[in-house]
């Protein structure tokens, strides 16, 4: 199950890696949740027009890095290196807004991540 999970977030975090935003009722389930993730998370961190448009581009670099990290590694060993990445994208987004919202914005998507991820399995369990 740990492995199921650590998989999901994984492919769930590869939706993110587009800064296309799907129309609600068109395409597949993982355009529906990142147009909800984009929604939610620009609401959140209160992103203006310029911010967004720096933004984005720089969540799917970060989402690319991020969906690279070997799940065969060790427990410590994997959020070491998803630590590393946050660190090393942590400088930019700061640069597009600003240190209290990064951290806001790192804060909200594992909480997102997490909520979808259970739902997700809850939905599972109900199949």
């Amino acid at each position: 199950m740990k492995k199921f999970i650590l998989y999901l977030f994984i492919a769930f975090a590869s939706f993110g890696s587009s800064t296309a935003i799907a129309q609600p009722g068109n395409g597949k389930p993982g355009e529906k949740i990142e147009a909800l993730y984009i929604a939610y998370m620009t609401r959140q961190l209160s992103l203006n027009e310029d911010e967004a448009q720096k933004f984005w581009p720089i969540h799917a670099q970060y989402e690319s890095d991020m969906r690279s990290i070997n799940l065969d590694q060790n427990e410590l060993d994997r959020q070491q290196t998803m630590l590393n990445v946050k660190k090393k994208y942590q400088d930019r987004f700061v640069k597009v807004i600003g240190s209290d919202r990064t951290n806001k914005f790192f804060v909200t998507d594992a909480e997102f991540r997490k909520r979808m991820i259970e739902r997700l399995k809850k939905m599972r369990e109900r199949q």
